[in-house]
């Protein structure tokens, strides 16, 4: 069970760190992904990071201002998301692939079986 918390609600520019903890039993699947939904709109990647050695991805509407890490003894992922924007307002999905079967493209979600509740993130204008 993935089980994400850390959103809420923050002005244009601001940070927020969301949380992503694999509850229940050591997580063994070879990465962790973030998915983001707005409404109306189809589920987008925005980045991936291998759990062994900790290597991100991120998609490009990421790259410079989230950071992914992770720490193996608390079985939890981090999306650290800076200088927010309108256009980042969404709910945002941690995801892992089945144990022994990672993904051919990280960005596809269907590469992914475990999904975490999802949680709001909102950025004012």
């Amino acid at each position: 069970q993935l089980v994400e918390s850390g959103g809420g609600l923050v002005e244009t520019g601001g940070s927020l760190r969301l949380s992503c903890t694999a509850s229940g039993r050591t997580f063994s699947s070879s990465l962790m992904g973030w998915f983001r939904q707005a409404p109306g709109e189809e589920r987008e990647f925005v980045g991936a990071i291998y759990w062994g050695a900790g290597s991100p991805r991120y998609a490009d509407s990421a790259k410079g201002r989230f950071a992914l890490s992770r720490d193996i003894v608390t079985n939890t992922a981090y999306l650290q998301m800076n200088n927010l924007k309108p256009e980042d307002t969404a709910v945002y999905y941690c995801a892992a692939p089945a144990v022994g079967w990672p993904p051919e493209d990280l960005s596809s979600s269907s590469g992914y079986q475990y999904w975490g509740q999802g949680t709001q993130v909102t950025v004012s204008s």
